[in-house]
């Protein structure tokens, strides 16, 4: 698992690693380039810096094809995502307080009244996973 729950995204490295997640095949620099729908356009240069840092971070993986490398998300959104709010979570600690664990499922609530619903499924169908 790459160290990426100590590593945060900037607002490029988070819309190029947006670009890959929705491609289902590996994209080349230009690919990525062309994807990006942005007021002025970003260089090519600017591009390949960050898959560059994304690469560095563990996040993406790259394959040479030609003169040219192909890269592809090395984790999914989901994972990603849940590893941030669990790095969230414990950055003050190791163990979240109650008090942190409250304010997290009232904002979740506040958010979609249903997942707290679906946190209890989960953690009902983790527990009895671990049981047997």
């Amino acid at each position: 698992m790459p160290a990426s729950t100590t590593r945060s995204l900037g607002e490029l490295e988070a819309t190029v690693l947006s670009v890959l997640w929705s491609s289902s095949a590996p994209l080349s620099v230009r690919d990525v380039l062309g994807r990006i729908q942005r007021r002025p356009p970003l260089a090519y240069t600017t591009v390949l810096t960050v898959l560059d840092r994304l690469h560095d971070k563990e996040l993406v993986v790259r394959e040479k094809e030609g003169k040219a490398f192909l890269y592809r998300p090395s984790v999914s959104r989901e994972v990603w995502l849940g590893e941030q709010a669990a790095g969230a979570l414990t950055a003050a600690s190791t163990q979240p307080s109650d008090a942190v664990l409250m304010a997290f499922l009232d904002s979740a609530e506040r958010a979609d009244p249903t997942l707290l619903d679906q946190l209890s499924a989960l953690i009902a169908r983790r527990r009895q996973g671990r049981s047997t």
